[in-house]
């Protein structure tokens, strides 16, 4: 069963003169995360991510549609109502939002003392949480003593304090440097694996989906556009912004531009090899062109991995006779995608 159901769901805002329309945020998505996930949900700035994850946890009511979470329509609670389901609900930020004035164990307490927890259990819950998070050395510290890393470690454990079932994560890593992202998507891969708790990962970098998520949906103009399997969606987009994401990372078949470009600087026959997981390995193409004493080079593209999973695109130049070129192709082909951009062109 899915932990959280979104079903056509919408969000307008008043516009800034009454003249105008609504500005629409969301556009009628539909959504399911089951337990467990890591669901990453991904776009450009402005694609409607944030606002998608603030109508999740009810802090902002949905114009249309119904969510639901945990079980509970939280489209149809009052305010005293939404405050109990979002106990289930924790939640950290870009910018940390820790109290600056308050020491990381004070931080890591305070939704405890909301909740009303006994000061012993309360001492032992953030002893345990410090402990998790790698941080018993800076229960006394204060946010302006720690690094970005151990902020955002803070913020986890203030999270989890009261054992939610779900985490939701706003561009958690956007302000980190590329070390401290890696151990901050290890730290939650954790949280994930170790303590059940299902995760919502809000970014616009693609690199964060494809180490952690298991699930992913692409936004762009507030409508989900693409969703499934990660590998499945980056391996294979079908949606311009979908390959875009794709395309930050890894290069795909060259642009009919870029094959001109390539054509100009390499002699030979300029060849796109594609591999998706299941195909035989890129390593086969290169045996066969070496059988077969051709030269070869490569100028473009790359493979990509997720979860041990590979899929990318090789642009090779070739050189040799046509007719050696043509039946070595012949025998790729049983094996492998091949783009032959070169017979494009003429």
């Amino acid at each position: 069963m899915p932990i959280v159901t979104l079903e056509n769901v919408s969000k307008a805002y008043p516009p800034a003169r009454s003249a105008d329309a609504p500005v629409i945020a969301v556009d009628d998505v539909s959504l399911r995360i089951e337990k467990g996930d890591v669901f990453g949900i991904i776009g450009y700035s402005g694609a409607g991510k944030s606002t998608l994850v603030r109508l999740i946890n009810a802090l902002e009511p949905a114009t249309g549609g119904t969510i639901t979470v945990d079980g509970t329509d939280v489209t149809a609670l009052s305010e005293r109502e939404l405050r109990r389901v979002r106990g289930g609900i924790g939640m950290i930020f870009q910018q940390f939002n820790l109290f600056s004035a308050k020491s990381v164990r004070a931080n890591i307490a305070y939704p405890l003392g909301l909740a009303g927890w006994a000061k012993r259990d309360i001492d032992e819950r953030v002893a345990e949480l410090l402990a998790f998070v790698g941080l018993s050395d800076k229960a006394g510290a204060y946010p302006e003593q720690l690094s970005g890393g151990q902020k955002q470690r803070v913020g986890i454990a203030r999270a989890l304090a009261t054992r939610p079932a779900i985490l939701l994560a706003d561009e958690a890593t956007s302000a980190l440097d590329p070390q401290t992202t890696h151990e901050v998507l290890a730290l939650l891969k954790r949280v994930n694996e170790e303590q059940g708790v299902t995760i919502v990962i809000i970014t616009h970098e693609m690199d964060v989906i494809q180490t952690i998520a298991t699930k992913v949906a692409v936004m762009d103009s507030g409508r989900v556009i693409e969703q499934g399997d990660v590998f499945e969606v980056f391996s294979r987009p079908q949606h311009p912004a979908s390959q875009r994401f794709v395309g930050t990372v890894i290069k795909g078949v060259p642009s009919p531009a870029e094959s001109a470009v390539l054509r100009e600087r390499h002699e030979g026959r300029i060849v796109t090899f594609s591999f998706h997981d299941g195909d035989s390995s890129q390593a086969q193409v290169f045996v066969d062109l070496a059988a077969a004493a051709l030269e070869f080079e490569l100028i473009y593209g790359g493979i990509n991995d997720i979860r041990g999973r590979a899929f990318g695109h090789l642009t090779l130049a070739i050189r040799g006779t046509d007719a050696v070129i043509d039946q070595t192709l012949a025998t790729i082909r049983e094996h492998a995608t091949v783009t032959d951009i070169s017979e494009q062109a003429r």
